[in-house]
């Protein structure tokens, strides 16, 4: 089951498991040496799936004023090439439509995931550029809806 919280909802103990499957992948995994854990984590909606009392897959949905950042997208080492990514952008975006149809959607992936992220809708939006030594690039999808019935209020 999918669960989606703010972070004061979530538990000392899956707090401690996000965070470490986050450092574990970024920081140990793939060398990016920047501060994982930021002020973003104390606003945004985690959402995550546990298999076996472990944090499966993760990323934060970050809204803002005319944009939803989708970030931190990982899939545990123990579940990679299940179809558990597929999933969890399926779900964020499910998420997205129910609750921030009105925004659109912005991601900051590995450029070697574009083919996948464009497989749901998103389009590239910069060229490749670099984080850490590595290459990412800027995707964007469109809202679900295209006025929000608040606007102009």
């Amino acid at each position: 089951m999918w669960e989606f919280k703010l972070y004061e909802a979530l538990n000392p103990l899956d707090i401690f498991k996000i965070f470490k499957l986050r450092v574990d992948t970024f920081v140990v995994e793939q060398q990016c040496y920047y501060e994982e854990i930021d002020e973003k984590d104390l606003v945004c909606i985690h959402m995550y799936k546990k298999i076996d009392d472990k944090i499966a897959a993760y990323a934060r949905l970050i809204p803002e004023e005319d944009t939803i950042h989708i970030g931190s997208v990982i899939v545990h080492p123990d579940f990679r090439s299940t179809g558990l990514a597929q999933e969890l952008m399926e779900q964020a975006l499910q998420y997205i439509e129910t609750h921030h149809q009105y925004l659109s959607i912005h991601l900051q992936g590995q450029a070697h995931l574009e083919s996948f992220y464009s497989r749901f809708g998103f389009n590239t939006v910069s060229d490749v550029y670099f984080v850490d030594l590595i290459p990412h690039i800027d995707m964007v999808r469109h809202a679900f809806a295209t006025h929000s019935p608040l606007k102009g209020v």
